[in-house]
């Protein structure tokens, strides 16, 4: 096989032009067959299994093997894993197959959960599901009344015999074929599967590198769940791109415990990490200060922050919380990104200093920047979000008229780069609306509509918002239209089409709010607060509502459908709700008001 490469700091090679992820791991496991690919501390903390190169290539041709057996080049696979190496082998045996991978979370009966998988079978229709042995006799238990899930051929992995790899066929796959549809996270209903190839995968990897400084002497830890973008791309697949051994925690256990994470990173003298925003703080508010000394954060090079708005007070408690602990500042790299660019747009180098802006916040709500002064109490930081990469080109439009902005205005990112996927699986419309944009003056194009608002300033990118009202509260992506039609069906008393979510900052958090009209036909209970809740209503009044029951319902649906938490919860006067003339409601409109405190209550 041909492939350019370069040598690391102790000989091995980096490759740069492998053209397919067979080629990728084929070489690896050529060149250093015992090297230690994967460690999984399955509690967090104990090692229970591990992966060289050799025998992930020879589990990944075993499974491949029996996928070729069973589905044919181009169907896709459903891989339903717990956290493990099981999920890693099971990816690459699609990738050596030629068959594309499917990546979903377990569900454990969570109810959101089921039907977001239901939505991505009904929309990937795949031939096979791939999970393991033991959550396959958990599956069986399942009441899976969905005729989509017993039309799939489910197949345990973890018990097949290596010796079946003898029986692969290399399928041929070319670099610009599917390798795998990364589903949307955030959406129960319409997860889109966004159609990522073996080259958009490689491209994007070598753009990470270029900031990012790996040598196979790096030592990667993650905790990133391993179906979405970030874990897959950067914990997973960067470590066998640039040949360096990665460390994988289940997210469970980060989240029940952070210092799990940096203990790891401390015992293995972890160079390499990245993770949320929300991760950071978790840890600073989480890892008492007698433990910080006992930590060895000092190898930690490359502190990736992405997947939601970085926050600069975020960086200075944690840079200074483990500052105990060796940890140096400029190891923060702040970075954005998306599924439908493989991952990574922009992000900081790891040998450059973080960049912060500070301006008027009332200008940057309209649409324009305006540098302030750090005692401007209408001042607000944002946290520059890196260079884009050579090759990808940034263009900051305006949504309305699909022209560029002027260098003083707030736009809707735009850009183009060979990491750019081919699109949503089955779904042209969309696709072509988001995946083929051309500025409406110069017919320059085709453009990814990232639906983000930001940016640039001395070539930095800086993000200022959603165009599209994706709320990320506590590492979560959740759809404002999903929240809004499950609060509109919890209670008969509550409006259709009349409800809005979004977010507010409080205390340098993210936070979910959510108002409501009530239907016109009911009244408050006249008892709530009053003397003469036990007299009996006149027939013929208005149903009467406990405004409480009301709000108990909303809150209920949010924890259990979506597993998050409402931090206000209002009730609206009917016709209150801030609408267009088309009747699209106005959610930046409603934050705005909610935070002037000038929304028509009900009841009020």
């Amino acid at each position: 096989m041909k492939s350019q490469s370069s040598s690391g700091t102790d000989g091995l090679e980096i490759p740069l032009t492998s053209t397919t992820l067979i080629e990728l791991l084929s070489r690896r496991a050529h060149q250093e067959p015992d090297r230690r690919a994967y460690t999984f501390l399955s509690d967090g903390e104990v090692e229970s299994a591990s992966l060289t190169y050799a025998e992930m290539d020879r589990r990944a041709r075993a499974i491949a093997a029996l996928l070729q057996s069973c589905a044919t080049r181009g169907d896709r696979a459903l891989l339903l894993y717990p956290p493990g190496l099981e999920f890693i082998c099971a990816f690459f045996g699609c990738v050596f197959s030629g068959i594309i991978a499917v990546p979903v979370p377990l569900s454990r009966g969570n109810q959101s959960l089921n039907q977001r998988i239901s939505s991505i079978i009904k929309d990937s229709s795949p031939t096979v599901a791939l999970t393991t042995s033991r959550t396959l006799s958990t599956l069986a238990k399942v009441d899976q009344t969905d005729p989509q899930w017993g039309s799939i051929r489910w197949s345990s992995t973890d018990d097949i015999a290596d010796d079946l790899g003898n029986e692969w066929r290399d399928p041929g796959v070319r670099g610009n074929e599917l390798a795998m549809l990364q589903y949307t996270s955030g959406s129960t209903a319409t997860p889109k599967g966004v159609m990522t190839s073996h080259q958009n995968i490689l491209h994007n990897c070598a753009e990470i590198d270029r900031g990012c400084e790996h040598t196979p002497a790096s030592v990667g830890v993650t905790w990133l769940p391993h179906f979405h973008d970030m874990g897959l791309i950067y914990g997973i697949i960067q470590p066998l791109y640039n040949g360096f051994p990665c460390y994988i925690l289940p997210p469970m256990y980060f989240l029940q415990r952070p210092l799990r994470w940096l203990e790891a990173i401390s015992r293995y003298r972890g160079t390499h990490s990245t993770a949320p925003n929300f991760a950071y703080d978790l840890c600073v508010s989480k890892v008492f200060p007698d433990r910080r000394p006992t930590l060895d954060l000092s190898h930690w090079r490359f502190a990736g922050v992405g997947a939601e708005p970085v926050r600069k007070q975020t960086l200075d408690r944690f840079s200074e919380a483990f500052a105990p602990s060796g940890f140096r500042k400029q190891a923060l790299c702040p970075a954005y990104g998306m599924a439908e660019t493989t991952l990574r747009i922009s992000a900081s180098h790891v040998r450059e200093s973080l960049v912060f802006g500070i301006f008027k916040a009332d200008a940057l709500a309209q649409g324009r920047i305006v540098n302030a002064s750090e005692d401007d109490r209408s001042a607000q930081t944002l946290v520059g979000c890196g260079r884009p990469a050579p090759g990808v080109r940034v263009v900051i439009v305006d949504p309305e008229s699909s022209t560029r902005c002027a260098p003083d205005r707030v736009g809707e990112i735009w850009l183009s780069s060979a990491s750019v996927a081919q699109g949503y699986w089955n779904r042209p419309v969309e696709t072509e609306w988001a995946f083929r944009a051309y500025l409406a003056d110069s017919g320059e194009g085709p453009f990814l509509r990232t639906g983000d608002l930001g940016f640039m300033r001395d070539g930095e990118l800086f993000i200022t918002g959603r165009l599209k009202d994706l709320i990320i509260v506590a590492g979560r992506n959740l759809y404002p239209h999903d929240l809004e039609r499950s609060i509109e069906e919890c209670h008969p008393a509550l409006r259709r089409s009349c409800s809005a979510a979004f977010s507010v900052e409080v205390n340098a958090e993210e936070r979910l709010v959510i108002v409501a009209e009530v239907e016109p036909r009911y009244r408050p209970d006249p008892g709530i607060g009053t003397d003469n809740h036990n007299e009996k209503e006149p027939q013929g009044t208005r149903p009467s509502v406990d405004a409480g029951l009301l709000i108990r319902a909303m809150r209920k649906v949010v924890a259990e459908e979506y597993e998050a938490q409402a931090y206000a919860v209002l009730l609206l006067k009917p016709g209150s709700l801030p609408k267009t003339s088309s009747g699209k409601v106005q959610r930046h409109v409603c934050r705005n008001r909610f935070q002037a405190g000038n929304l028509e209550l009900w009841g009020e």
